[in-house]
């Protein structure tokens, strides 16, 4: 009875014990994410310290030029100070009609001339010849220049350019699509105050830099970022235009801006070389055409391209093709001319007398009678102001050559007190200043002041002294804040050095100690800030900066005296294994190369090379295992994981620089934006063999059962259909092989199927992994028949013959996948964002990510196989894998191959933040794939029941985040030792931007994502099984 009793109150004491250890482990996971969070906050302050000093942004002057205050004396006895005749110089024109054909570069212009190699005329040749025509047949009406932009060649930055006068620094490039007011001396500005009425049409990126400038009646503003859409922004354009330019309305506007998007739209979907970028340039060939007759004398026609773009459509870089712009300039005056020994053709390259973007500042200024904005750095453009005569108006031409010269005197010196700059800086200049002055001085003294050599001679002294000067201006914009840089070196050291001790320096359960480190970092972290905010208080001290620096070096000093109580447990964080060793000389071989801009430039192969080495070792290692089942995992896994990566290797989007010496593949072409025909078979492939390949993973554990079946069995095949489907549906609407079904019916259906695709892979993925139960399969094997009871002998009385009774035989309960139970409970939420991951890339890249997947589950499975469950292997392998294929998915570490249009996939205009996050994951798809799947080799074969799960998890994603935090540290430190190499822009720092962009990506994904899904996948295992010590 005692007995009864007594089971029934174990049974509660079970219960309770299992209740307490699951409130205990819920709230050790919850401590351990808010750790990774406080690393991640270190590290984004540390980032925001250096960028804050290397992306260093000039000093903008708030001082605005007036129309009565002209930079210097005027000469001829001109009056400034009346807009209505011209500020400081006789204007030309009343009214100007100023259209921006978004990357237009100069060769879309200019006759095709082959060349060896390239003896045929391409798709974007030759279909926009009015600008060409023009300038040969009416040269006084027309010239047509090269165009060169300054890099970055985003459009936000060339307008700041365009209207301004300036040169773009570094920390512009990252606000493209942030844009705020402008906020210095432009040309929209004066011309808005002198009561000119400004009409927009177009790019609505216009109306984030010019806020109330523009007539708000006549005035139309269209989505800009819609890369998708062709034809809707021109036609609102067109529609606005040319009611405009009618007799009735010519009293309503006196400038108007048009901004087409067409062709930059056409190049970022399909690339320069598609029938679509020649149907968008005849498009605008009419239209400039239509404008010629609709203007009249007094108006002043201007078209430009902002930017250009390379071979794939893209822009962003400073590569000769996005650089490259036209500028064109019409007049039915006839007053536009050429310098002696200046053929009237327009140049055959852009290599031949180029100009600056910024120079059109000045020359529009002048031309439409405004005072040259105060910041600006252009010179007047030759052809505007030398007049049509056989000799040239050379001393018009050195009036204005002053004028600009000397309010980029004034500007230089206004700059040059508010920066302290002393007098070397600005010496080379002040030399020039004063050799033009004295060329001026002494052709107006002399009986010959107007022979053109002697004013042709002012101008050219003007000319040096600007050109000087705007190298100036470049060395001293490109000046550091080194004090700021090396607070966030210090930092990104501190960090690196915790994650370092906490993921190889610890000999015990890091969920144990997690929660001393938190607090302790979380006090500094507070004191930190307190600290730095009295700092801030005092003058010339940045508050954001002493505030940033004193909360993460203060946190960090305190989360590593907060490991001093548990020095018993610390050991050196040195690898003591061959494969620790080697994880770490393979990452500083990735960091040491980043040194150099060839080992940049060509890190796919370098990691490709990595990937194979670590490749042939493992199957090396699995041969030498003692166990004949390990050997045979090990190697066919092996063997799995070369060939997925070789055969990933094979898609390939080249970079400028890597040329000629590499061939893409991503796209249909080395020119084109869009997928071959052939590549629509990849997401149907996809969708037949990657879940076939996943089932046998889970099948080979006997894990295939429940909930993997309904989800990779069901519901990931047929959402890899969907996006199979979703693809072949984008394909015929950029080929039009279904002309009877329109283009908006096939939009409807592709968003329609993305969005399905989406809830599929976030709603359901996320309800089948948050109430899976474990994926076992239990079945009861029946007792054998009671043996039959002996017979009794004749004399029960002898010893020998004393009758045993046999315990009854019981039935068995097998468990069928219980060794892998937590491995595949857990993987079921890669298996869910996989979907997802699919659908935002281009089918080449589908292929290779499928490929990334398979490879990840080869290397869990060689982990196990060669019993590297502890060891650094799996998680750097990982990092290297998500580099790898980022690579892989047709990106590379450059502005210009970010895919844009993956901000449409499941919408029809730009959302936020939906369509950021779908470029995200599209750009960094594989790292978060990567980082999802880090905790799955700490569970992979992995029974219930056992102790320090959380730590050991912890330890790997702490391993994972510790590769990505040396790329990060070693870019920024070579960045900063490199701040003056000519590859710096190009090269240096787009490579240290992904670095830390990456670096937050990940340790946000494997805090958000990984850590805190693995609480699921426990709880749900240790419910059924118990938890580890009851």
């Amino acid at each position: 009875m005692e007995d009864d009793e007594a089971e029934p109150s174990a049974t509660q004491d079970l219960k309770a014990e299992n209740a307490r250890i699951s409130v205990q482990f819920k709230a050790q996971h919850a401590l351990v994410v808010a750790f990774f969070v406080l690393i991640l906050l270190f590290h984004a302050l540390g980032i925001y310290l250096f960028c804050s000093g290397f992306l260093l942004s000039r000093l903008v002057l708030q001082d605005r030029s007036e129309c009565g205050v002209p930079p210097v004396e005027l000469h001829n006895g001109y009056t400034p100070g009346l807009a209505e005749r011209g500020c400081w110089h006789p204007k030309s024109f009343d009214k100007a009609v100023v259209i921006i054909v978004d990357a237009l570069r100069y060769d879309f212009t200019v006759p095709f001339q082959p060349r060896p190699g390239d003896e045929q005329p391409h798709h974007f040749h030759n279909a926009l010849p009015v600008l060409y025509e023009t300038s040969v047949q009416q040269p006084n009406n027309a010239f047509l220049r090269p165009f060169i932009a300054d890099p970055p060649t985003t459009t936000l930055q060339r307008l700041k350019g365009l209207t301004t006068g300036t040169l773009p620094t570094f920390i512009d490039a990252g606000s493209n699509f942030a844009g705020t007011a402008i906020d210095e001396d432009n040309l929209i500005e004066q011309l808005f105050a002198a009561g000119s009425r400004i009409v927009h049409l177009g790019d609505d990126t216009w109306h984030s830099l010019f806020p109330g400038y523009f007539e708000p009646t006549l005035t139309k503003a269209y989505d800009s970022f819609n890369v998708w859409d062709l034809h809707t922004v021109d036609n609102g354009v067109n529609e606005h235009l040319f009611p405009l330019l009618k007799p009735s309305m010519q009293g309503r506007w006196d400038v108007i801006i048009g901004h087409y998007l067409g062709v930059d739209h056409a190049g970022h979907r399909y690339g320069p070389d598609h029938p679509a970028m020649n149907e968008k340039l005849q498009q605008m060939d009419d239209i400039l055409r239509r404008v010629m007759i609709e203007i009249d004398d007094n108006t002043l026609l201007v078209v430009m391209g902002d930017h250009g773009m390379d071979v794939k459509g893209d822009h962003g870089g400073e590569s000769d093709d996005e650089v490259e712009a036209a500028l064109w300039m019409y007049s039915k005056k006839g007053i536009f001319g050429r310098g002696h020994g200046v053929p009237s053709e327009p140049p055959a390259t852009a290599k031949e007398r180029p100009v600056g973007q910024i120079d059109l500042v000045p020359t529009l200024a002048l031309l439409l009678g405004m005072q040259i904005p105060f910041n600006n750095l252009g010179q007047p453009i030759e052809e505007a102001f030398i007049g049509s005569g056989q000799t040239g108006d050379y001393e018009n031409l050195a009036q204005v050559g002053r004028i600009t010269a000397a309010q980029i005197h004034r500007y230089q010196e206004e700059y040059a007190k508010a920066r302290g700059l002393n007098d070397s800086a600005i010496s080379t200049t002040s030399t020039l200043w004063r050799e033009a002055n004295e060329r001026y001085s002494n052709v107006h003294a002399t009986e010959h002041s107007m022979l053109g050599g002697g004013q042709r001679n002012a101008y050219e002294g003007y000319a040096a002294y600007q050109a000087e000067n705007l190298r100036i201006c470049r060395g001293l914009w490109a000046r550091f804040d080194l004090v700021s840089m090396a607070m966030g070196i210090a930092v990104l050291l501190g960090t690196f050095v915790i994650i370092a001790v906490y993921a190889h320096g610890i000999a015990a359960d890091r969920s144990t100690l997690t929660p001393l480190l938190l607090g302790w970092g979380l006090s500094g972290t507070v004191a930190g800030a307190a600290i730095g905010a009295a700092f801030g208080v005092l003058p010339d001290v940045s508050l954001v900066q002493t505030v940033s620096f004193g909360a993460a070096i203060s946190g960090i000093i305190a989360t590593l005296i907060g490991l001093w109580p548990a020095r018993q447990v610390l050991k050196s964080p040195l690898p003591r294994t061959f494969w620790g060793g080697l994880c770490m000389l393979a990452t500083l071989l990735l960091c040491t190369g980043f040194a150099a801009n060839s080992f940049t430039i060509w890190e796919d192969e370098q990691l490709l090379f990595l990937l194979t080495t670590f490749g042939v070792l493992m199957l090396g290692s699995s041969l030498g295992q003692p166990e004949r089942d390990d050997q045979v995992l090990g190697v066919t896994n092996s063997l799995s994981f070369l060939a997925a990566t070789r055969l990933s290797s094979l898609s390939r989007l080249c970079r400028e620089e890597q040329m000629p010496y590499c061939r893409s593949t991503y796209y249909a072409s080395a020119t084109s934006s869009t997928s071959a025909r052939w590549q629509l078979v990849i997401p149907f492939a996809v969708a037949l063999l990657l879940p076939s390949a996943m089932k046998s993973f889970f099948a080979r554990s006997r894990n295939y059962n429940g909930s993997a079946v309904v989800w990779i069995g069901f519901a990931l095949r047929i959402g890899l259909v969907m996006v199979a489907a979703f693809w072949v549906l984008d394909a015929a609407d950029d080929g039009e092989w279904l002309p009877r079904i329109s283009k908006d019916t096939l939009k409807t259906s592709r968003i329609l199927l993305a969005q399905i695709v989406f809830a599929l892979a976030f709603a359901a993925g996320y309800a089948t992994y948050f109430f899976a139960s474990p994926l076992i399969t239990v079945t009861t094997e029946e007792a054998d028949p009671e043996p039959p009871a002996p017979e009794e002998p004749a004399d029960l009385t002898e010893p020998i013959f004393t009758p045993l009774h046999a315990p009854k035989p019981r039935s068995k309960l097998i468990i069928f996948g219980y060794a892998n139970t937590h491995g595949t409970r857990y993987f079921l939420l890669p298996c869910a964002w996989i979907l997802a991951l699919q659908l935002v890339q281009k089918p080449m890249g589908q292929g290779t990510l499928a490929l990334c997947m398979i490879s990840i589950l080869n290397v869990l499975e060689i982990v196990d196989a060669n019993s590297l469950r502890r060891s650094p292997l799996g998680p750097v392998l990982l990092a290297l894998l998500g580099s790898f294929y980022f690579f892989k998915t047709g990106h590379q570490a450059a502005l210009s191959s970010i895919q844009w249009e993956s901000a449409f996939i499941a919408l029809r205009s730009i959302q936020y933040p939906w369509s950021p996050i779908m470029v995200v994951l599209n750009t960094f798809g594989a790292q978060i794939l990567c980082v999802i799947a880090v905790p799955a080799i700490s569970l992979w074969k992995v029974p219930p029941k056992q102790p320090g799960l959380l730590g050991r998890v912890a330890g790997a994603m702490a391993t994972h985040i510790l590769f990505y935090a040396a790329i990060a540290l070693a870019t920024v430190v070579e960045a900063a030792w490199l701040r003056r190499h000519l590859m710096l822009y190009r090269v240096f720092m787009p490579r240290m931007l992904m670095s830390i962009t990456v670096l937050l990506l990940v340790e946000l994904s494997g805090a958000l994502i990984a850590l805190v899904g693995i609480r699921w996948s426990v709880v749900s295992v240790n419910e059924v099984f118990g938890w580890p010590g009851t």
